[in-house]
């Protein structure tokens, strides 16, 4: 039985991984758990990715009224797994998992809402024009108006 010292680290990592999606540190808390779960095991890793990417899916497709039940969901789910991995581990492979979770809980609270950019180009001439943005992009064009 873990102590609540580890409950609340695992706790923190699964709200954080879930505060993370569709955040600009998605990809960052997505590949450290990734990693802390797969231990450095290629094939465990890309499964642990392919698991996180159906979560990120799985909250991006909730419909409003759902998505705080299916926050909550996700989160235990995920809590449950870091419970497991740290009660299989010694001490000292617990501290380490306890740090991790601890960085990914500040990296997710620093998150922001991943941006978007939009574009209108309305009448405009395509002769030499040039977009440029980062993060999620959108261009629409709008050539019969």
């Amino acid at each position: 039985m873990l102590t609540e010292v580890l409950t609340a680290a695992a706790a923190a990592g699964g709200g954080a991984l879930v505060q993370a999606a569709g955040t600009d540190a998605w990809n960052g808390v997505r590949d450290a758990v990734a990693r802390l779960l797969g231990r450095d095991e290629v094939r465990r890793e890309q499964a642990e990715r392919e698991r996180l990417d159906r979560t990120r899916a799985v909250l991006e497709a909730a419909e409003e009224g759902e998505a705080e039940r299916v926050r909550a969901a996700q989160a235990a789910a995920w809590q449950s797994r870091f419970e497991a991995l740290l009660e299989e581990l010694p001490d000292a492979g617990r501290q380490r998992v306890v740090a991790e979770l601890e960085r990914l809980a500040a990296l997710a609270g620093d998150a922001r809402p991943a941006e978007t950019a939009h574009n209108d180009f309305r009448g405009a001439r395509f002769d030499h024009s040039q977009v440029q943005g980062s993060g999620t992009m959108t261009v629409t064009n709008n050539y019969a108006e």
